[in-house]
């Protein structure tokens, strides 16, 4: 009996040690990475933390806030672990955690910040600005606003609360929208975009689309049965949220390297002197000889010498030679030919020589 029990609840632990996965109602980060996740999420928790801390000052985790000062009521003290204990759920949260996105080389990395969105495009000015990796498997960073069900009316739903906060009367923005989608096979690229513009039609009739150079993208990005929604500016200029292109896309274009012993292309070579030799083949075209005067004492009745390439004249009269050879011998060979056959033909009298 104490062997069942023991099994029984090891399995019922197992259950509780399920791994977090993005759900409907959060807010973080959609982080890309290239087959390495550890790395990513490392690189990740570094990336956020540190500007993070820029803007909204060190975290603040469980511990440090159950320190309790010298000198404290004890009845104040009671108060604040009932109160610690009654939210146990929000006690453990982190200012970022990773989770399961539900698609490969994707993490996603929840956030108790009200706004990722600046955060992230605050990473991505400063690098913008500075030209430095400080990543190496990180990818692309795109933050998450909203998450709501993969349906279309819970999509218009949510943009119908998001978008006045952002297409407001006094600016009129242009706007982009970008869509994408991973393990699902219900959201329809040509209905979830009409839908989106219909909601900002309604919102401010004044904006319109700019596919080029937008204020505004709307990104749509939906992994398996959730749709993760935001508004983001700047979303073309700083190569949409991806770190490498930042980086790299100010760089000139690598000229290409000359490897030693490398053959030249195939074609036709044009040398110095104008011949042209094709490959392959045996025709050569020769430059037709320079003429060069030499005046004795200024008249112009002196001698005139002729200057050709003796290598050049050599191949071309050789080959003039070998053709008028095989012409010749052709010929020879078609009347022999022909006289044969005319004395081998018998010529009788009287009759139809057919």
């Amino acid at each position: 009996m104490a062997d069942r029990k023991r099994k029984k609840g090891y399995w019922q632990g197992a259950r509780k040690r399920r791994r977090m996965c993005l759900e409907i109602g959060m807010k973080g980060v959609l982080v890309t990475c290239n087959k390495n996740e550890k790395a990513c999420i490392r690189e990740a928790y570094n990336l956020l933390n540190e500007y993070a801390d820029e803007l909204h000052g060190p975290e603040i985790t469980a511990s440090d806030s159950g320190s309790e000062p010298e000198g404290e009521d004890i009845e104040a003290a009671l108060a604040k672990e009932v109160a610690q204990m009654k939210n146990k759920a929000g006690k453990n949260k982190r200012r970022f955690q990773a989770m399961d996105s539900g698609a490969n080389n994707v993490i996603f990395i929840q956030s108790q910040l009200e706004s990722p969105d600046k955060l992230v495009h605050h990473i991505l000015d400063d690098i913008n600005t500075s030209k430095k990796f400080k990543t190496r498997n990180v990818l692309r960073m795109i933050p998450v606003m909203s998450a709501c069900k993969a349906y279309l009316e819970n999509v218009k739903k949510s943009a119908e609360e998001m978008f006045p906060k952002f297409f407001s009367v006094s600016d009129n923005p242009s706007y982009a929208i970008v869509f994408k989608t991973r393990n699902n096979g219900t959201m329809k690229r040509d209905e979830v975009i009409p839908a989106l513009a219909g909601v900002v039609s309604e919102v401010n009739p004044a904006c319109r689309v700019n596919l080029n150079e937008p204020d505004l993208a709307i990104v749509i990005e939906v992994i398996r049965n959730v749709c993760c929604m935001s508004v983001l500016k700047d979303y073309f200029v700083l190569k949409k949220y991806n770190i490498h292109s930042i980086v790299e896309g100010t760089k000139d274009d690598p000229k290409p390297r000359e490897v030693k012993g490398q053959e030249p292309p195939k074609g036709d070579l044009e040398v110095e002197n104008k011949t042209v030799v094709h490959r392959g083949q045996i025709d050569v075209t020769v430059q037709e000889p320079k003429v060069e005067l030499e005046a004795a004492s200024g008249n112009l009745g002196g001698k005139h010498e002729i200057v050709v390439d003796n290598d050049v004249k050599s191949q071309g009269s050789k080959l003039m030679e070998a053709d008028e050879g095989a012409q010749d011998g052709q010929a020879k060979d078609d009347g022999k030919e022909t006289h044969q056959n005319s004395s081998d033909i018998d010529v009788v009298p009287g009759q139809d020589n057919c």
